[in-house]
């Protein structure tokens, strides 16, 4: 099995890394700011999406790194005190500003994000090894109609009960 490695230099980029890394696993002591080298380093496990067809769902356990960033700022996360909470990783998205900085967001389940002010888009990608077998895939059906429920609102599609 091939090791993934990927880098990012710009907003297409760091989108292909937001695909690999969709609905990966991380809890608060897997995150780390290294001010003085401006570096924001994760560990994550993440789900194999690019497995081959009839392959045995599995993650990956995968180190990033953004380089150049000014600042961090979290929401829904509070470093240390949340360190085994696990965080689900829905994407990471790119807001620029002035050319060619902005901001980075992890987007997570359940409404937590860290954004990162970044001077510019640096951000590297590296399967570290191990791969396991996992129960199932993730399922974004099932979530959005369990977050729906929730809500006390119908899953796209249905009516709830006593709507006409």
């Amino acid at each position: 099995m091939e090791l993934l490695r990927l880098a990012a230099l710009d907003a297409e980029d760091l989108g292909v890394i937001s695909a690999h890394l969709q609905d990966a696993i991380l809890k608060g002591s897997d995150l780390a700011y290294l001010s003085a080298q401006h570096r924001f380093v994760l560990v994550a496990r993440r789900f194999d999406w690019s497995a081959e067809d009839g392959a045995p769902p599995r993650r990956r356990l995968t180190g990033i790194h953004f380089e150049r960033v000014l600042k961090v700022r979290t929401r829904g996360i509070t470093p240390g005190a949340d360190a085994e909470t696990p965080l689900e990783l829905l994407a990471i998205t790119f807001a620029p500003s002035e050319a060619p900085s902005g901001i980075a967001t992890l987007v997570f389940a359940g409404g937590a994000a860290i954004q990162l002010e970044l001077e510019c888009i640096e951000v590297q990608l590296k399967d570290l090894g191990p791969v396991w077998e996992v129960e199932g895939r993730p399922d974004h059906e099932a979530v959005v109609a369990g977050r729906a429920a929730i809500a006390g609102q119908a899953p796209a599609g249905q009516a709830r009960e006593g709507n006409t």
